[in-house]
């Protein structure tokens, strides 16, 4: 997400993405391109997963590929306890985030089994800690799936490797 950003902004990309924004222009994002439209985002761009600063087009954080990559999620839990990052959502692999405006008005999902969730710091007897809610997505229609067709098996080494067992499905 830093390496997008970086160039994006070194461009003026970011500046032609927001005006593209405030007149109404659709944008969408798988991984980074997802997470670059909050104010922060869980990156690995330096490795592991940490709090980065995005665009803030949306108010908020976001965390992708919550059920693939089996670090990030613990990363973005502790970061909005501590208040590192603002309250923000989660998705796994597979589900979309619709926001009108600034308002989520829709989750929808491509693979049956996957959710997004709210998480929201809470604070109980003087300490912090997250509330986790899962949002159930809808599921859009069957079309074959991106993980059911033939991946090498370097790939397939390489992805398990770096995301862990989630990773082996595809």
């Amino acid at each position: 997400m830093r390496n997008l950003l970086a160039i994006w902004r070194e461009h003026g990309i970011d500046a032609i993405m927001r005006e593209a924004w405030e007149t109404g222009v659709l944008l969408a994002g798988i991984s980074a391109g997802a997470m670059c439209w909050f104010a922060h985002g869980i990156t690995r761009s330096a490795g592991r997963p940490e709090p980065a600063p995005a665009l803030g087009f949306l108010p908020g954080s976001l965390s992708v590929h919550y059920d693939g990559d089996p670090i990030r999620r613990p990363a973005f839990l502790d970061a909005v306890a501590r208040g590192a990052i603002p309250d923000g959502y989660g998705a796994d692999d597979g589900v979309g985030l619709l926001f009108e405006d600034d308002q989520l008005v829709r989750i929808v999902a491509s693979v049956p089994g996957t959710q997004a969730y709210r998480v929201q710091r809470t604070t109980t007897d003087g300490a912090s800690a997250v509330l986790e809610t899962v949002l159930e997505p809808q599921l859009l229609a069957a079309v074959p799936s991106l993980r059911s067709r033939d991946v090498p098996e370097d790939i397939r080494e390489f992805r398990a490797e770096r995301y862990g067992a989630a990773a082996r499905r595809r």
